[in-house]
């Protein structure tokens, strides 16, 4: 890699390449030269982020921990290499999921705060106006869950933690 990345995420994108990002940096890279390079640095220094290939090929980057909670989102653009802010969230929060509807928003759910607070909360974001907006809150408070989006575009979500990291062992769906 170019630089050391902290808390990474890495997202395939549409062109074969993949993206690594993670504290401010972030770089590419290719499987058909097994070479790495480097793209844009992200707007906001953050780990424990969720990262979202959108289908317009942008990457959804969302959340995570600074220096301090971040309620706070950037799309990186794989043509310009470039990261810019999106909308903002009600929430600040990492260790949360990130799950790619059907309709092409993206389900934001299942995270926890500094001092340890987790919540119940979900967000949509729709790419096609840069926002997040609440949609159905969790039956159970949890981070570090699993989010699988399944056949009939329902959303499972499963495992995670609770405040004092007891088990999270019921299983809930998201219906969109």
């Amino acid at each position: 890699m170019t630089t050391t990345l902290v808390g990474i995420t890495a997202t395939l994108l549409s062109s074969g390449k993949v993206l690594v990002a993670g504290g401010i940096g972030a770089d590419l890279y290719d499987p058909n030269t097994g070479e790495w390079t480097a793209t844009g640095d992200m707007t906001t220094y953050r780990t424990g982020h969720t990262a979202t290939l959108l289908p317009n090929g942008q990457v959804l980057i969302a959340a995570g921990w600074g220096l301090s909670d971040l309620p706070s989102a950037e799309l990186y653009d794989p043509v310009t290499g470039t990261f810019t802010a999106t909308g903002g969230m009600a929430r600040a929060w990492f260790g949360c999921t990130a799950t790619l509807l059907r309709n092409g928003k993206v389900l934001v759910a299942a995270g926890v705060a500094a001092g340890q607070k987790v919540f119940t909360d979900a967000f949509l974001y729709d790419p096609a106006v840069g926002a997040f907006t609440a949609t159905g809150s969790m039956l159970m408070a949890r981070y570090e869950a699993t989010a699988t989006l399944l056949d009939n575009g329902a959303v499972l979500f499963t495992g995670g933690a609770g405040i004092s990291g007891e088990r999270r062992d019921i299983a809930e769906l998201y219906e969109p």
